[in-house]
Order: structure tokens, then C-alpha cells, then sequence
């Protein structure tokens, strides 16, 4: 009988749920590539870029017109910038994924606070920003933009609480 140390590869990372075993075994050879290119053509990574892109219009949009008034305007503007931001540093985090590197950050909770904060704070902003509109085209268009980064965000955290629920439920299973 050998009482040598053995090494156990589970495939449960923060990220998500495990993976099968032949799954695990494929995956290894992808641990040297530097991009997810898998999370490119998946329904998070292309919910990201649409919120990103509707975040920048509204920017955008706002920017190039003329306001009426300076603080309800200024506080769209910050609000969707570091939302963007904070999506595009999410995005990084997946594509380069440097959530297997960085285990001490709960990267599903984190992303679920930023989303919740974040889209509350949009939600306030797009209110504001639609009714100082007054009609104008830029304004009324940035607005709109803005709530539409909000049903996405919304979406996001539904998808991010439906899985890490379900993850938990069936781990507790097992």
C-alpha cells in the first residue's frame, strides 16, 4: 500500500459550475491559450457588449447636445461611464480569465453587486435624464439608451442569481 500524496483535479473553479470529467480533460489543453474564446460567442459575453454599446450611445448622445440642466445631465454622464467601466472590466476579467488566477474574490458575487448597484444608479439616472429631456432629440435619445442598458443589466442579474442558485442547490445535492 503506497501512502504517497495523490492530487485530486476537481474542475469547480468560482467562475461556475464543475465540468465532466471528459470535458476537464479537453479543457486542459486550453489552459495555455490567453483568450476564452468560448465566452466571445456566449449569451453573457454578448449581453456585456450590448450593455456596453448602449451605454456609450446614451453617452454619446447626451454629450452632443444641448442641456438644459448641467447636474441631471453630468450625473447620466457619470453613471454610464463607470458602469461602462466596471462591465468592461468584468468582460477583461472573463476573456483573459483571470478569475482562475485571482481565487480570493468571489467573482459571481462581485459581479452581482456591481450589476445591482450599478443598475439602480442607471435606472435613477435614466429617469432623471428623461424627465429634464425637454423634447430634445439627444436628450430623449440618450435616455432611452439608458434604459435600455437598465433591461439589459436587469437581465444580467437574473441570469448570474438564476445560475449561482441553481449551482448552490444542486451542489448541496451532491
Amino acid at each position: 500500500m503506497s501512502h504517497g500524496a495523490r492530487v485530486i483535479r476537481t474542475g469547480v473553479s468560482s467562475a461556475g459550475p464543475a465540468a465532466p470529467p471528459s470535458a476537464a480533460a479537453s479543457s486542459a489543453g486550453s489552459d495555455a491559450e490567453l483568450l476564452d474564446g468560448a465566452y466571445f460567442r456566449s449569451c453573457a459575453g454578448m449581453l456585456k457588449v450590448a450593455q456596453m454599446i448602449s451605454l456609450l450611445v446614451g453617452f454619446i448622445s447626451v454629450n452632443n447636445s444641448q442641456w438644459t440642466d448641467y447636474s441631471a445631465y453630468s450625473y447620466f454622464q457619470i453613471v454610464t461611464m463607470c458602469d461602462l467601466v466596471m462591465i468592461l472590466f468584468f468582460y477583461i476579467i472573463h476573456i483573459f480569465r483571470i478569475y482562475r488566477s485571482l481565487t480570493c474574490v468571489s467573482w459571481p458575487l462581485a459581479e452581482f453587486l456591481h450589476y445591482l448597484i450599478g443598475t439602480i444608479l442607471l435606472l435613477i439616472a435614466s429617469i432623471v435624464a428623461a424627465s429634464k429631456s425637454y423634447n430634445l432629440t439627444g436628450l430623449v435619445a440618450g435616455a432611452t439608451f439608458g434604459f435600455l442598458a437598465t433591461v439589459l443589466c436587469v437581465l444580467s442579474i437574473w441570469s448570474s442569481y438564476k445560475v449561482s442558485c441553481i449551482t448552490q442547490s444542486t451542489n448541496a445535492a451532491v
